[in-house]
């Protein structure tokens, strides 16, 4: 795993949470409104999902994976139930700010890389509304059954980091939240 400089001014700032929650949802939206946030676009092997778009993720093969690895060209990167993925070392334009949208372990690393990162978590506001979600998107029962068990672990290991909690119950109040919550930190 590798590091990287980041332009003199940048924040970093991480959004994680269970599969189901919204997060994807809400980094679009984020991204669409703060022209001062830049994505760094995690890799990962797994298939597109029904309805995901292309370039939710940069979708590699395990050949690509293995490959850009050695080379240690990811901050950080993990193998979550039966797939691969990891955060590139970024490469923002000056005076943006680098979002990560990965999981609870990854955000652990980009906090041991950028102490000063912000860490956000998102959640659900119930394991039911959750499950849900996924429903909705076309998860199997045995995948949601594993995210939803995942997702105790990683409500814990947030708390444990001191990321900051937003509850994503109603969209627009779940982006005003987390504008808020990165605004305060850019002013710091």
């Amino acid at each position: 795993m590798s590091t990287a400089s980041l332009p003199d001014g940048s924040s970093v700032v991480v959004i994680s949470g269970p599969g189901g929650v919204g997060k994807g949802t809400l980094v679009d939206q984020l991204l669409a409104r703060d022209p001062q946030l830049w994505l760094s676009r995690s890799w990962t092997t797994r298939a597109t999902r029904p309805g995901e778009s292309p370039d939710a993720y940069r979708f590699v093969t395990e050949e690509e994976f293995a490959a850009h690895v050695e080379r240690r060209g990811f901050l950080e990167w993990v193998e979550f139930l039966d797939y691969r993925q990891g955060s590139p070392v970024p490469e923002p334009p000056a005076g943006s700010d680098v979002l990560f949208e990965i999981d609870i372990k990854g955000a652990a690393r980009i906090k041991e890389l950028y102490p000063d990162a912000l860490l956000i978590f998102i959640d659900a506001p119930s394991r039911e509304v959750q499950a849900d979600r996924m429903r909705g998107r076309g998860d199997t029962e045995d995948r949601i059954a594993q995210r939803v068990a995942k997702a105790t672990e990683e409500a814990a290991g947030a708390k444990e980091l001191g990321a900051i909690l937003v509850v994503n119950d109603d969209l627009d109040e779940a982006l005003g939240d987390l504008e808020h919550v990165i605004a305060t930190h850019r002013n710091r």
